[in-house]
């Protein structure tokens, strides 16, 4: 029996563009003072840090870039800019981030659906997190809720497996495509429960919440930030999170653990990455200036508004983190046979 602890969600697959946003307008005026941050030694950024993420705006990729963009702005002395870089799948933004300079100025904001959830499906020839980056630091955590179109007539897990058990091939669900999350964690979900559901490939999460709200899909899990509202609206209904832990901004919503389903979780994750070839001292930095920013409590709450957990894990970690989820989604796209789109 296998043990998962893994995250899930999609990013939006759409065509190539740029948009850029600029953090800290009047941080040049406190340069100085940052700078002194450093003890008079070690990597001060000399021109504004770029952050690039490789979805549109409005995910939850980029709400975690935003999040630590201004603070982080504040300590570093220069502007940061979060610039959004889609397209080829989110192949496009990461490439960009791999191939820029490593000298601290342009990171990379990475979802765990792209970190760990392509290459196991895809290959590692576009997008390699062990060969291409090295971890700085973890920087929000969001389990994914299950829910059901209203249409569905369950209010829980156990409910809803029955109820597709009972119409097999039936039943669809959507993802932002093969490898991402949202796919790999509903595939665990058929794995474990033997129930076989239709799978619905979209370019991103917008796409995928149309169909769903509209009816067309009958199943989805997602982050809570875009589905928050239509739950409590009563236009989605939940029926379990995954998670070993219930969500503040869910509190009526058993885990699946509690649902039945024991040591089953789809936590996506959305940390900071640096080019592999990035100095330590770089690396050392960074991760220092983060884990003051994620102590910060506004934006602790801040995340947690949006239903999400700020959280710091140090470069090791995430590292620790990055190989084992790469090691587990491996195992099991190979023993379901899960093929790119």
């Amino acid at each position: 029996c296998l043990l998962w602890r893994l995250g899930s969600m999609g990013d939006a697959l759409r065509r190539p563009g740029r948009r850029r946003f600029l953090f800290g307008g009047t941080a040049l005026g406190i340069a100085g003072a940052a700078r002194a941050q450093t003890g008079g030694g070690g990597f001060a950024p000399s021109r504004p840090v770029t952050l690039v993420v490789n979805s549109p705006a409005g995910g939850s990729t980029d709400f975690s870039a935003r999040l630590v963009a201004e603070p982080l702005s504040a300590r570093l002395g220069v502007p940061v800019v979060v610039e959004n870089r889609p397209g080829g799948a989110g192949v496009v933004g990461v490439q960009h981030a791999a191939r820029a300079r490593p000298d601290g100025h342009t990171l990379l904001v990475g979802y765990s659906g792209t970190i760990t959830g392509w290459p196991p499906v895809r290959g590692t020839a576009d997008i390699d997190p062990q060969r291409d980056f090295v971890p700085i630091a973890l920087l929000t955590e969001a389990p994914q809720v299950m829910m059901v179109h209203p249409s569905v007539p369950v209010n829980t897990l156990p409910e809803f497996i029955a109820y597709a058990k009972a119409r097999p091939g039936q039943l669809a669900y959507g993802s932002s495509g093969n490898g991402s999350l949202q796919h790999l964690g509903t595939e665990l979900l058929k794995h474990r429960t033997g129930i076989d559901l239709l799978h619905v490939s979209y370019r991103g999460t917008g796409e995928t919440m149309a169909d769903f709200l509209s009816g067309r899909l009958q199943f989805y899990m997602t982050t809570p930030p875009p589905v928050l509202t239509s739950i409590r609206d009563g236009k989605l209904r939940a029926i379990a999170m995954a998670s070993p832990r219930r969500h503040p901004s869910l509190p009526d919503v058993p885990t699946t653990a509690e649902a039945g389903l024991a040591d089953y979780s789809a936590e996506a994750w959305f940390g900071l990455f640096a080019q592999a070839a990035t100095p330590p001292e770089i690396i050392a930095r960074y991760a220092r200036e983060v884990e003051a920013v994620l102590a910060e409590p506004a934006v602790a709450n801040r995340a947690l508004e949006a239903g999400a957990f700020a959280r710091f894990e140090d470069p090791g970690t995430l590292k620790a983190r990055v190989d084992r989820e790469l090691a587990g989604w491996t195992a099991l796209v190979k023993a379901l046979g899960i093929k790119p789109d």
